[in-house]
């Protein structure tokens, strides 16, 4: 082969690659906005994403001591990862002669406590304000009816869900799990039950419950 076919072999070499070279370039540049488009960052730089999100366990620790004369134990209702559940509390008992009303105010003052130290652990807080106030009934209103000092959906979400299944769960205040709850007077009164929906869907207060005439 003589010199010059060399190198004219050479130069085609030499524009080949040239060519390959600024066909990669064009696509890359074609390329960036569709990765853009998709949420893929065009960058060599790494990113730090943080750290995971931690997860809770809302396991409900056991309640601290078991029952005697003087300590009883009191279920509650929880928040805990968008639903609530129940948890057991050791509670002095003031007064044997407790009447349906007194439990209430106790029950209600449980959940406008700040959770327990293993609670908190646990990934459970509370919902109830502790300005809230439950009443008895207004007159006209039936025997068991009970009003919160606040219209429910004004409340912070799962108060409600809170209330309702605390106090259904508790044979003195509701011995047939159902509790005749209303807004201040003179709104209208709801029978509420501790419904799968009311524990886990935060906007189930507004439909919950069926009307009392």
């Amino acid at each position: 082969m003589s010199g010059h076919d060399a190198g004219r072999r050479d130069d085609g070499q030499r524009r080949g690659t040239r060519r390959l070279a600024a066909v990669l370039a064009t696509a890359a540049v074609a390329v960036a906005p569709l990765l853009s488009g998709c949420g893929i960052r065009t960058t060599s730089v790494p990113v730090d994403a943080g750290p995971a999100p931690s997860r809770v366990s809302c396991a409900a620790p056991k309640a601290s001591s078991t029952p005697t004369e003087n300590v009883v134990i009191r279920k509650v209702y929880l928040v805990c990862s968008m639903q609530i559940a129940p948890v057991s509390r050791s509670v002095p008992l003031r007064d044997r002669s407790t009447d349906r009303y007194t439990q209430v105010r106790e029950l209600l003052a449980q959940l406008q406590m700040s959770p327990r130290i293993a609670e908190t652990k646990a990934g459970f807080s509370t919902a109830v304000p502790g300005t809230l106030e439950i009443t008895p009934g207004a007159k006209g209103d039936p025997r068991d009816a009970l009003r919160l000092s606040e219209p429910h959906d004004e409340l912070p979400s799962f108060t409600l869900a809170q209330i309702v299944c605390t106090l259904t769960a508790d044979a003195l205040v509701a011995p047939k799990h159902r509790v005749i709850l209303g807004d201040p007077a003179p709104g209208k009164l709801r029978s509420y039950t501790c419904t799968p929906d009311l524990r886990t869907r935060s906007e189930a207060a507004d439909t919950a419950g069926t009307e009392v005439s």
